[in-house]
């Protein structure tokens, strides 16, 4: 009797122990958050931290988002023109294609690009910059941490991911086109002759509104898992594990949301 009472203590206790480890989790972020919020508006503004981060998550980011756009945008036409042809509306590949990218495909994997190469960076760095005792050295002197390795990094990628977003669509529909006209036999006007019907600004909205959304995001989570690093190397790699992870679990999750918001707020509305 007295064994089981010990392991539903140690149940309850594991249980327990799970929940306030999630909600100080949750207090931290929040705080990381509106740090952030805070430190935005006030001076000095670093131009130049913002300018080179920027450059650093929109220029370098070009040429794999390019790449895995293109060939997306490839598959997407293959998958659908063999649905659409078994019910005779292979016409419309043109316009499913592009709303599928414009809507979903551009904004989301553009965000899991950047969690991937750019979220990690930015916890690794300020990880190692906080595991060696750089960021104290700021602080010493008077400098807020936050403002000056977190606001330029994660204004930088709100801005920077709907620029790639329209880089992943246009390059996307190349993809798509080249395949439908050229591989697939697609008359060239028979594939555009329902854009007109289908496709709209708010589609290309929508896709923008998730990019900067998703791109905030990234930033607050990269950075937040940078300053939290604690123990040496090891913990700089669990921080860039957990900033990846961690975004891109968001990101999924919160585009079901922002979906629901923008299908009412852009369509039902006529936006």
């Amino acid at each position: 009797m007295t064994m089981v009472k010990n392991i539903f203590i140690r149940f309850f206790e594991y249980i327990g122990a799970q929940v306030l480890e999630k909600l100080e989790g949750i207090g931290s972020f929040t705080k990381h958050f509106l740090d952030i919020s805070y430190w935005t508006f006030k001076r000095p503004y670093r131009i130049k931290l913002f300018l080179d981060q920027f450059y650093f998550i929109g220029n370098k980011s070009l040429f794999i988002i390019a790449l895995t756009s293109v060939f997306s945008g490839m598959v997407i036409t293959y998958q659908t023109y063999i649905g659409m042809k078994v019910m005779g509306a292979y016409t419309l590949v043109g316009p499913i294609v592009v709303l599928t990218i414009a809507k979903e495909l551009a904004p989301v994997f553009s965000a899991i690009i950047v969690t991937g190469r750019c979220g990690a960076a930015m916890a690794a760095e300020i990880g190692t910059m906080k595991v060696t005792e750089q960021i104290d050295a700021l602080e010493v002197m008077g400098i807020s941490s936050r403002q000056y390795l977190g606001v330029p990094r994660v204004w930088a990628t709100m801005l920077a991911l709907p620029l790639l977003n329209l880089v992943f669509l246009f390059v996307a529909n190349i993809g798509s086109w080249f395949v439908g006209v050229e591989v697939l036999g697609i008359e060239e006007a028979k594939y555009y002759s329902k854009l007109k019907s289908f496709v709209s600004v708010s589609v290309l909205f929508e896709g923008l509104i998730k990019a900067a959304v998703f791109g905030y995001i990234i930033g607050l989570i990269g950075t937040f898992h940078g300053f939290k690093v604690q123990g040496g190397a090891e913990g700089v790699g669990k921080g860039t594990n957990a900033a990846v992870v961690w975004g891109m679990i968001v990101i999924l999750i919160l585009d079901y949301f922002l979906t629901s918001i923008l299908v009412k707020v852009l369509y039902e509305y006529g936006v």
